[in-house]
């Protein structure tokens, strides 16, 4: 499975960008998609994850703000991110994550946040 992200950048606090996540390769229909993000010096924590059947599970500092979607026929997911905030500068990581395959990280993609 490899996995393309896109969709990083720098903006000011209270703005918005959108990343991109699409999966190609040997994927099975059942699976999780998902968005994790590490700040330097800190752990790589989960932002949002969301289900083949679009069950949805986020982080609860993105709840409200960050919206994650996905196309299953696409194989892709997209996060929407709103009202973004300094302490949201992260390099942000695609996941993919099948009970027949395994788990599968993209390239990061960073996003930078200004106050």
């Amino acid at each position: 499975v490899q996995l393309q992200a896109s969709g990083g950048g720098l903006v000011q606090a209270g703005g918005s960008l959108r990343l991109s996540c699409t999966a190609s390769g040997s994927i099975f229909s059942t699976n999780l998609m998902g968005w994790y993000r590490q700040a330097p010096g800190k752990s790589r924590d989960l932002v949002a994850t969301i289900t083949t059947g679009g069950y949805a599970n986020y982080a609860d500092s993105v709840k409200g703000r960050f919206t994650i979607s996905r196309d299953n026929a696409e194989n892709t997911i997209w996060l929407q991110m709103n009202n973004l905030k300094p302490e949201d500068t992260a390099v942000y990581y695609c996941e993919f994550d099948s009970p027949r395959i395994g788990q599968y990280w993209g390239q990061g993609t960073l996003v930078t946040v200004s106050s």
